[in-house]
């Protein structure tokens, strides 16, 4: 393996989290799902979303089938909930609904910036750069190159690309940071990048694929 010199990092579950409170507006306060449960949807979805992406067989979008099992799971899956299922959906895809930052977050990116040069490639809606800077990181960053700009969205490798390019890096020496396998790990193998998956939910706990829970994790995991 290359030397690492530049790490990107993915957005959504990895350097900030959703704000369930407002994703989940559209149910009732009653049938919102804990954070526990949150997680194991996120594992089962990540799990079925990923076959389907390897066997070229992905019809609906992550966010619609998570939804999709959350309002099974809730019983409410009729013909009324399908606007429900949208509205969760629209919502989760708004980025200023993504600002939930780990506290310590900052004080990691600050210790990598030290050793590498870091930057951010992120499926968005063109405006992550803003929520970013509303979470107090975007100037950690020397590049964010989003999708809602680029015009492609992971795993596809003209995001990658168009991010290396910015950066003046070596895709051989440089690492991926992301958490869903088909779209991050895959897209940046692909585009000649390392890779780790960033799990918190645990969905790969059971996968040999390179993993870490936590930037510290990653710290620890890049001194190996």
């Amino acid at each position: 393996m290359a030397k690492c010199r530049f790490i990107f990092f993915d957005v959504g579950n990895t350097l900030l989290f959703p704000n369930r409170g407002r994703i989940l507006a559209p149910l009732p306060v009653d049938r919102q799902p804990a954070l526990a449960t949150w997680q194991a949807l996120e594992r089962r979805t990540k799990q079925e979303f990923d076959q389907g992406m390897i066997a070229g067989k992905v019809d609906h979008s992550f966010w619609w089938t998570f939804y999709t099992h959350l309002l099974q799971q809730l019983g409410a899956l009729d013909v009324a909930s399908h606007g429900v299922r949208d509205a969760l959906v629209e919502n989760t895809q708004n980025s200023a609904n993504w600002d939930q930052i780990v506290p310590g977050t900052r004080d990691a990116l600050e210790r990598l910036r030290q050793e590498y040069a870091i930057a951010v490639i992120s499926n968005a809606d063109g405006k992550i750069d803003a929520v970013l800077r509303r979470c107090g990181i975007v100037d950690c960053f020397a590049s964010i190159t989003d999708s809602g700009n680029v015009g492609h969205e992971k795993p596809h490798p003209a995001i990658f690309e168009a991010a290396l390019r910015d950066m003046k890096a070596d895709a051989a020496e440089s690492l991926y940071v992301g958490d869903v396998y088909s779209i991050d790990y895959v897209g940046a193998r692909n585009a000649g990048m390392q890779a780790v998956l960033f799990d918190v939910a645990g969905a790969y706990r059971e996968r040999e694929y390179p993993r870490v829970e936590s930037l510290a994790g990653l710290e620890d995991w890049l001194k190996q």
